[in-house]
């Protein structure tokens, strides 16, 4: 009897450039054995890593950071030709995602290094501390829209807090993740503590069962929901930034020229695939019809296309069109008004910007996350009403307040429900590393960037230690009867009073 043998044919998938269809190269669909396999080397490089402490890991990611930065317009040419946005957007993108990595490394000691906290008074015996340890492996399933930008908020954070990272980019934009890890690996890294990981939605799935102890997800919600689901058979934590349906706020006092200008980038960039971006706009009364007007110039101007000139590039995600025609459908149906472009905006994966106004509030256009180019502009009574509005969203990613009153747009902000707001500016966050970014509802839970974003990528660990024995002890079985009365009587003095 003779062996056969089975030659098995890898599986692979096409990048695609969505501006013109064509492939720009092919990756391998990395299923349950690979992705394990790559867990799993992580798993040892992590103990590596950890021991580098925070010094070693901020000269490494310093490294990585310039280099980069100096191969910043190679990376910015894969972002657009795999997400379709001009260069100067994909550049923009690189620019952010460079100075996430500096501050995290810079500052990842500062936050969670060991620090003491007090004692209180019943345990003056004790000194008390507080630190943070990594979770060892961290899985980072990316987005198409901002392939660079987003995941680097998983990524750097959770390397400068001492994981390590198995990341798995979009299957529309694997050649970001590969180029990174590719950077990484140029460093001469004496481990694999930066990996990528390529393929659909069952590499994805076999990340979240290949045993990494958190995965940092970003998505559509309804996708989210299946990760949820997924980590839960492990109890593997995750942190989930989903979509968005933010609103922008325009008071009568507003500068109106000022909120054209962010309304037309917050809408617009990016072919309005923007988690963060503005899909309703609430307008006082008083000036609702000179920023409609204005609004409608300003972005009458926008030109969508391929060419380095364009506005905005393409849908990125083919089935996007239809997701965007049937809510500019439900909104004309339901008696909103087209004031620009409508259903014949649509040009295939291009779509002409899109002005929508008296659109009821129960329309999909309204309700739903859009993820194109289109706007909806709505008239309130007053900021008051605005926040009423935006509230009544099932998302709670961020909002924009304008007004000249920087103190009533404060008081607007602190009433929004949502993980984000700019007053008199739009996406002003982005280039803030030190601020946190997530949402409330459907669009997640948790956070990154910032202090609470090495956090989010971080146990936390306490510690006491005895300094001398308990003057009065309770923690014994043969404490006193002695001990006991006068400790009821400090808890009356202490804490009994009005």
């Amino acid at each position: 009897m003779t062996d056969q043998v089975v030659e098995i044919e890898a599986r692979t998938f096409d990048s695609l450039d969505p501006r013109t269809g064509t492939v720009l190269a092919s990756y391998p669909i990395d299923g349950e054995t690979e992705v394990r396999a790559a867990v799993e080397r992580a798993r040892s490089a992590a103990r590596w890593w950890d021991v580098q402490g925070f010094t070693g890991r901020k000269r490494w990611l310093l490294e990585f950071k310039s280099a980069i930065a100096k191969d910043a317009k190679s990376l910015a040419d894969v972002i657009a030709a795999e997400s379709g946005k001009p260069a100067e957007d994909a550049m923009l993108e690189v620019m952010l995602g460079v100075e996430h990595i500096d501050w995290a490394a810079r500052n990842a000691e500062k936050v969670l290094k060991q620090r003491k906290v007090s004692s209180g008074l019943i345990s003056a015996n004790q000194q008390a501390f507080v630190g943070y340890r990594p979770f060892g492996v961290v899985g980072v399933i990316g987005p198409w829209n901002y392939p660079l930008y987003t995941p680097m908020g998983s990524i750097a954070y959770s390397l400068a807090a001492g994981n390590t990272v198995v990341f798995k980019p979009s299957e529309l934009t694997p050649g970001v993740g590969v180029w990174l890890a590719e950077k990484w690996n140029s460093l001469a890294a004496a481990h694999p503590v930066f990996q990528t990981v390529t393929g659909d939605g069952s590499t994805g799935t076999a990340l979240c069962t290949a045993g990494v102890d958190k995965i940092a997800f970003t998505g559509s919600t309804a996708t989210a929901k299946k990760v949820m689901a997924t980590c839960a058979a492990s109890l593997t934590p995750l942190v989930a930034e989903c979509g968005g349906k933010d609103a922008m706020l325009v008071g009568a006092d507003a500068d109106i020229d000022a909120a054209v200008e962010f309304a037309t980038f917050g809408a617009m960039g990016n072919a309005g695939q923007t988690c963060a971006g503005v899909e309703r706009i609430y307008v006082a009364a008083p000036v609702y019809d000179a920023f409609v007007n204005k609004l409608t110039t300003s972005v009458k101007a926008l030109k969508p296309g391929g060419a380095a000139t364009s506005s905005y590039g393409p849908m990125t995600l083919g089935k996007q069109s239809d997701i965007v025609r049937s809510q500019i459908e439900d909104a004309l149906a339901k008696g909103g008004r087209a004031v620009l472009g409508g259903l014949e905006s649509l040009h295939g994966p291009y779509i002409d910007p899109v002005i929508l106004t008296d659109v009821p509030e129960n329309s999909t256009a309204i309700t739903e996350e859009t993820f194109g180019p289109t706007v909806v502009v709505n008239k309130v009574r007053d900021l008051d009403e605005g926040i009423e509005r935006a509230n009544a969203s099932s998302y709670g990613l961020g909002a924009s307040v304008f007004t000249k009153d920087t103190a009533a747009g404060r008081r607007a902000a602190d009433k929004l429900d949502c993980g984000v707001v700019t007053v008199n500016s739009v996406l002003g966050f982005a280039g803030i590393p030190a601020l946190p970014f997530g949402g409330t509802g459907d669009s997640g839970f948790g956070r990154i960037h910032g202090a609470d974003g090495l956090r989010e990528f971080s146990t936390v660990k306490s510690l006491t230690v005895q300094k001398f024995a308990a003057p009065l002890n309770l923690l014994t079985m043969q404490r006193k009867a002695r001990d006991l009365k006068i400790s009821a009587l400090m808890l009356k003095l202490r804490h009994g009073r009005g």
